[in-house]
């Protein structure tokens, strides 16, 4: 059975840090590319942050420089630093991880439950 269980949320005042963890279970973690993504109230879920089998990794432009991902394929587990947070930044944080089957020619997307982070004074 597949797991992605995310922690690390709360509230936090903005200009403050968290550092989100999403620990995996049922997946061969190092073949997979590792994102978050967040969904704040009524707006649609939008990608943040991802980090390749490589290490590689990417974020969404209103992160850069304030969000760090980082993996750790011996503990399989997927970090998310994030720094000088906003209120905008209130969302749920999924974590999500992603690969794609050559043979069925389809992609696998696994996601967390998620982990609600609250910027606020």
């Amino acid at each position: 059975q597949v797991q992605l269980v995310e922690s690390g949320g709360g509230l936090v005042q903005p200009g403050g840090s968290l550092r989100l963890s999403c620990v995996t279970s049922g997946i061969v973690f190092d073949i997979y590319t590792m994102a978050w993504f967040r969904q704040a109230p009524g707006k649609q879920r939008e990608w943040v942050a991802a980090i390749d089998t490589g290490g590689t990794t990417k974020y969404a432009d209103s992160e850069e420089g304030r969000f760090t991902i980082s993996r750790d394929n011996a503990k399989n587990t997927v970090s998310l630093q994030m720094n000088s947070l906003k209120p905008e930044d209130t969302a749920v944080y999924y974590c999500n991880a992603a690969r794609w089957n050559a043979g069925s020619a389809t992609n696998v997307n696994y996601w967390g439950q998620g982990t609600q982070v609250t910027v606020s004074s």
